[in-house]
C-alpha cells in the first residue's frame, strides 16, 4: 500500500481549497461533455447494478454541474424500479429521502434545489447514488462539507438497512487522499467518466 501525504495542519481549510477548486473545474466542463458523461454513467450503472426491478434508488437533483441522470431515472422507472430524492431535513441531521417520479409536483429545498413535497412518502433506498466533488483511492467522497450524506448513511446502516452507495462524477475529480475523518463513510463503489 502506497503511504499518503500527512494531513495538512489546517484540514478544514484545505478542504474548503479543494472543494472550491473542484467545484470550479467541474463548472467549467462544457454542456456537450458532460451530457456525454451522463450516457456513459447511465450505461456503467446498468452494468454495475443488472436487474432493478423493485429496488428503490435515491439519486439527487443535479447542482453546480453534477452530472444529471434524471433520464437514467425515467428508464429505470420503466425497468420496475422506484425512485426518490434526499431531502435536507435540518443542519447537521441526515437527510431523508422521499419518492419521487416524474410526475411529482417538486418544491424548493435548500438552496433552491428541487425536493418532493412533505406529503410524498419517505422511504429507504436500496441504492444511494452520491454525486462527489472529489473522490480519493479509498472511495472517500469530498462533498460541500454538511456532512449530510455519511450522517445519513450510518443512520440508515443503524436501522439494520444496508444500502449500496455509489459515488457518481468525473474523472477529474479524482484524488489521492481527502485526509478522511473518523465519521468519513467510504462509497461501496465508484463511476467517475471522463468528461
Amino acid at each position: 500500500m502506497t503511504d499518503l501525504p500527512c494531513p495538512p495542519d489546517d484540514l478544514a481549510q484545505w478542504r474548503q481549497t479543494e472543494r472550491a477548486r473542484l467545484i470550479n473545474a467541474r463548472q467549467k466542463i462544457p454542456v456537450s461533455a458532460r451530457q456525454a458523461a451522463d450516457i456513459e454513467l447511465a450505461q456503467q450503472l446498468d452494468a454495475l447494478l443488472g436487474d432493478i426491478s423493485g429496488r428503490m434508488i435515491s439519486l439527487y437533483w443535479p447542482f453546480r454541474g453534477e452530472p444529471d441522470l434524471r433520464h437514467w431515472a425515467a428508464a429505470c422507472r420503466k425497468s420496475g424500479a422506484k425512485t426518490a430524492l434526499p431531502v435536507v431535513v435540518a443542519k447537521a441531521t441526515p437527510l431523508i429521502f422521499r419518492d419521487w417520479d416524474a410526475t411529482t409536483k417538486l418544491d424548493k429545498g435548500v438552496w433552491n434545489i428541487p425536493i418532493p413535497p412533505a406529503e410524498a412518502a419517505t422511504v429507504t433506498p436500496d441504492i444511494v447514488l452520491a454525486p462527489v466533488v472529489g473522490l480519493d483511492a479509498q472511495l472517500y467522497r469530498l462533498g460541500y462539507g454538511g456532512g449530510f450524506f455519511d450522517r445519513t448513511i450510518a443512520a440508515i446502516r443503524a436501522t439494520g438497512a444496508n444500502p449500496t452507495v455509489i459515488g457518481v462524477g468525473y474523472d477529474m475529480q479524482r484524488m489521492e487522499t481527502i485526509h478522511p475523518h473518523r465519521f468519513d463513510i467510504p462509497m461501496d463503489h465508484a463511476l467517475l467518466v471522463p468528461a
